[in-house]
């Protein structure tokens, strides 16, 4: 088998869903910051946005992976397509006042810093997605999902009133919470398992050195 047999096309269905992430991005930002993350309606798209992206992040990697479409494109933009989509999740939240600014600080510190070293060291260095890992990105995704949602939560909505957000009543309260309770959660894996993975790219690394002697 050839060369040119053996390498799949990036023009495959799995790097045709990672782009359609990737332009997705400044969409639900804009749909979730419509008149100040006030819009019951447009942040209602925005949760189906980011639920579908992540959703086809799932599918795309399951296909890449059952029909050997795995490309080096897809390496690239696939983690470049999630970090993009959490970011501006957080960064979103951040900014309309659901999620305190020192957490999407340091989620996105460790999401870009581990993304940028394991494209640099691709070549080199070979870091499977550890168990922990996979764990940190559920529920960073499944509490995201949930603060996306116009939930009635704050000051306002324990003294009586919260505008629009009212409707979905107590329920809806403990819902956001439980989602804040989420990220807390996925902001502490995120940590470890950032941890985890710059540890074991110096011990590779270090295997490597001294291989090479």
């Amino acid at each position: 088998m050839s060369q040119t047999d053996a390498t799949p096309s990036n023009l495959n269905l799995p790097n045709a869903l990672t782009t359609l992430r990737i332009v997705m991005v400044p969409f639900f930002g804009w749909a979730l910051l419509q008149d100040g993350g006030d819009s019951i309606t447009w942040r209602v798209v925005a949760f189906v946005l980011f639920v579908g992206a992540m959703i086809t992040d799932k599918i795309d990697g399951d296909i890449a992976r059952s029909r050997n479409l795995v490309t080096n494109f897809g390496k690239i933009a696939d983690p470049i397509a999630d970090k993009a989509i959490t970011g501006m999740a957080l960064i979103a939240l951040s900014i309309v006042g659901d999620v305190w600014w020192w957490v999407t600080i340091l989620i996105l510190l460790r999401e870009w810093s581990v993304t940028a070293l394991r494209l640099s060291v691709l070549k080199h260095v070979v870091i499977a997605a550890a168990d922990l890992g996979k764990l940190k990105t559920t529920v960073q995704a499944g509490a995201l999902s949930v603060l996306v949602l116009p939930l009635p939560h704050g000051d306002r909505f324990f003294s009586g009133h919260d505008g629009a957000f009212d409707q979905f009543g107590t329920f809806g309260a403990v819902l956001f919470y439980a989602g804040q309770v989420g990220l807390m959660a996925a902001l502490a894996l995120t940590l470890w398992s950032g941890w985890e993975f710059f540890r074991d790219v110096w011990r590779q690394r270090a295997t490597i050195r001294g291989a090479g002697n």
